[in-house]
């Protein structure tokens, strides 16, 4: 949960490495890490060379896109205060009608980016132009879209602006309002706001706020109705009001008919246009969206690489998430999407060693700046998952913070009578395997230890609660990898070597073993945990699990686990990302369904019966159809 007056924001404005890092204690976790002076480098442990950190100030960041314009006798102005920035500004108006899913219309015309400013004419939207009714009201609601002189979209926007000549931007939510953490008595709405205000939201005369607050975030909690019922809520800001619908879950337990989206891996592509508005492949999510939303889905879960990331400044990394949330915002209205963390949304601390990617890690401090901070500053999720690997044996000081929260990127939460498992399978990420043993961190796919121990004792809970018939475990990286991470994920083409590496030293456990804890938590101890729900391969992919899969590398001395009933492991990364073919590996016969074409997963669950649709949101083809339980 985001607060604008957060450290991480007057960081980012205050634009200086040096002063920043003379507050910086470095992690313990972490090795070969240094200060010298105010600076920070990467100390080469063989060579003694010192790699700078980096420093990382691109344009396209959010600050110096989402600007606030001026009024003029015509129409707005923006500046970017930026001359050498060129581009276009597509612009249109809001229908004054009622529309569901409403986007802005674009005007035939476009406005220049010239010396990073532009003017935007209204007066010339007047007469049959005049879609918003701002002749007659004095308000409109305008949408733009930057574009650089590359042809790249790097944001859309939204703007309520008062006036019919001269012209006045006015207060606007520019974000959201979102549903989220739905549960059969009511909601957490979300949203942004341009300026400082202290807005409410009103369901059936009862009015919702938080009186003490007045910022540019909110999180409103509507509470006290009525289980499996549609509400109308009216957000009330300023002179404004938007009005949307929402319904609440069923009773745990009630076993009503339901169907739940699920899809990952929308970052950015090539082919141009909407495949890529800056970071996100927003054609195919948009597509994802539309579809779930005519499928009736009662929540999507997106589990991983929303963003393309892999960013060192935080302003470009919000930039991404925001395009990835106005992209699915009209729907997000009314349906819960929830977001769980891949690889893509790593933050990093670069060391400039003259390679091209540079020495990266976690950044820290952590409660400021880790990926895992920025993640949950940008959503809104549950808090019930584990707290950190602080405490485990390989702390090495249990009086100091070492390792980042898991706070909103790990968690679960029930929907009738099914049970979502969220891991965050990229926690203290480093993404370049060969360097962890240099400066400590975690491999991609590694679950740590207090994650599994969380992990173990929240399955119990759900396995003997009555009310539960199927659980689902999603995380980013499939157990199983098939089609191009062969080489990593829980199997490294087998190399059980590949572990964490804490203060320069390597944890007890191997991938291959803690992946072989993982399935024994999941096939034998919880009978209820009916599919893993996976992406980081670009694809769709349904296989087996069970004790005929060969699973093990030639040589392999660990004892292995024995499988005592099969699962299915489901990965569907096709939510936009360039695609990844078939690899031949040890189980691949037990694939029994993979495709390139783009996919929603559709689960339709009734009482015990769930069945689970796999259809192309972009030509609506029906890939497959199979019923999950027996």
């Amino acid at each position: 949960m985001k607060n604008v007056f957060t450290l991480v924001w007057f960081l980012l404005l205050s634009g200086s490495l040096l002063s920043q890092n003379a507050e910086i204690k470095i992690p313990d976790s972490y090795s070969n890490i240094i200060r010298k002076g105010e600076s920070l480098y990467f100390k080469n442990p063989v060579n003694g060379r010192l790699a700078p950190q980096k420093e990382a100030h691109p344009f396209e960041q959010i600050q110096n896109l989402a600007v606030m314009p001026t009024g003029t006798k015509t129409g707005i102005a923006f500046d970017f205060k930026n001359s050498s920035f060129t581009g276009t500004i597509y612009y249109g108006l809001f229908s004054s009608h009622l529309q569901k899913y409403a986007y802005p219309v674009y005007f035939k015309k476009s406005a220049v980016i010239k010396n990073g400013k532009a003017e935007i004419n209204l007066k010339e939207t007047a007469g049959r132009y005049d879609i918003a009714g701002w002749e007659k009201t004095g308000h409109m609601k305008l949408g733009y879209r930057i574009v650089n002189a590359q042809g790249v979209i790097l944001y859309d926007g939204k703007i309520n602006i008062k006036g019919k000549g001269p012209f006045a931007p006015d207060l606007t939510i520019t974000e959201g309002p979102l549903v989220n953490m739905l549960s059969e008595n009511g909601a957490v709405i979300s949203f942004e706001t341009n300026k400082l205000c202290q807005p409410d939201i009103v369901v059936n005369d009862k009015k919702y706020n938080t009186p003490s607050e007045t910022g540019l975030h909110h999180e409103i909690k509507l509470s006290g109705m009525e289980a499996d019922k549609s509400y109308r809520y009216t957000v009330h800001y300023g002179d404004y009001s938007e009005r949307y619908t929402f319904k609440t879950a069923p009773k745990e337990g009630s076993r009503t008919a339901f169907t739940f989206a699920y899809a990952s891996d929308s970052r950015k592509a090539n082919g141009g246009g909407e495949r890529d508005i800056y970071g996100v492949n927003a054609y195919i999510l948009k597509r994802m969206a539309v579809l779930a939303a005519k499928e009736k889905a009662v929540f999507m879960q997106f589990t991983g690489d929303l963003i393309n990331g892999y960013s060192s400044s935080i302003g470009q990394q919000r930039l991404e998430y925001a395009n990835w949330k106005n992209t699915v915002e009209p729907y997000w209205h009314y349906m819960p999407f929830v977001i769980a963390p891949g690889n893509h949304e790593v933050f990093l601390k670069v060391f400039d060693n003259g390679s091209h990617y540079g020495i990266s890690v976690d950044d820290f401090p952590f409660d400021k700046v880790s990926a895992e901070k920025v993640f949950a500053d940008e959503f809104v999720n549950p808090e019930n998952g584990p707290t950190t690997e602080d405490g485990t044996y390989y702390d090495p000081d249990r009086k100091t913070t070492d390792f980042p929260s898991y706070k909103e990127t790990a968690y679960y939460y029930v929907y009738d009578n099914i049970a979502m498992v969220i891991l965050n399978s990229n926690y203290w990420y480093t993404p370049n395997v060969r360097q962890i043993p240099l400066t400590g961190g975690n491999p991609h796919a590694y679950i740590m230890d207090n994650q599994l121990k969380w992990l173990k004792n929240t399955l119990s809970k759900l396995q003997n609660d009555s009310r539960i018939d199927h659980i689902f475990v999603t995380l980013h990286t499939p157990a199983f990898p098939n089609a191009g991470h062969g080489g990593d994920d829980m199997w490294y083409h087998g190399n059980n070597q590949i572990r964490p590496w804490v203060d320069g030293k390597p944890v007890k456990k191997g991938i291959i073993e803690r992946r072989d804890q993982f399935l024994n938590l999941l096939i034998n101890k919880t009978p209820k945990v009916l599919a893993l729900l996976c992406g980081d391969e670009h694809n769709y992919t349904r296989m087996l699990i069970n004790d005929k899969t060969p699973r093990y590398p030639k040589n392999y001395k660990e004892p292995e686990v024995k499988l005592n009933r099969g699962l299915w492991q489901i990965t569907n990364g096709s939510a936009g990302a360039p695609y990844y073919g078939l690899q031949k590996m040890p189980w691949t016969n037990f694939v029994k369904k993979y495709t390139t074409q783009h996919a929603l997963m559709l689960f339709d669950v009734d009482g015990k019966k769930v069945t689970l649709r796999v259809i192309n949101p972009d030509t609506f083809e029906k890939i497959e159809t199979v019923v999950l339980t027996k």
